[in-house]
């Protein structure tokens, strides 16, 4: 099967396990209080990450950040479902759905790696610089100081966002 470049992203929005997933997240969330897990989010992180991306000239490619955001947190209906933590849900999402859309080896072991690494290093004490973007644009996303759950939230007060940042 052959891609487009930049049809990969729509390829991963469209896939069957990709739907799936993500109708069970909202499912599963809609009734959260706190940040949800909807397509703004995934876009918010996706937009951020692209953001700091050209600030810093770090040269990434557009379709691998917005993949990794679209990603990350995909595995959640699965931690709700059955206990697995959503990063490794998700890498298993993104290993079935990423050959599928066109992405390399090479691509995907990046992808993988900045999901892994989203919620701070992974297991093997690893991180990439797809991933600390993919890091700080989650966390910056959050829009604490008007969510009205937040004094339920249990998120360490150094995460939560109360000013506007650049």
């Amino acid at each position: 099967m052959s891609f487009q470049k930049d049809d990969r992203i729509n390829q991963i929005w469209n896939h069957p396990v990709y739907q799936e997933q993500y109708r069970i997240l909202q499912e599963v969330e809609k009734t959260r209080v706190f940040c949800g897990h909807s397509l703004e989010h995934f876009l918010s992180v996706a937009r951020l990450m692209w953001i700091y991306n050209l600030e810093q000239k770090a040269g990434l490619d557009k379709e691998q950040v917005y993949a990794a955001a679209l990603l990350h947190d995909i595995g959640r209906g699965m931690q709700y479902k059955e206990g697995i933590p959503h990063e490794k849900a998700g890498i298993e999402l993104a290993e079935r759905i990423l050959p599928d859309c066109g992405f390399q080896k090479d691509e995907i072991r990046s992808i993988v790696s900045a999901i892994a690494s989203h919620r701070g290093s992974n297991e093997a004490g690893e991180k990439n610089f797809l991933g600390e973007l993919l890091y700080r644009a989650d966390k910056a996303c959050r829009n604490c100081m008007i969510c009205s759950a937040e004094p339920e939230c249990n998120w360490p007060e150094e995460k939560k966002n109360r000013v506007l940042r650049d």
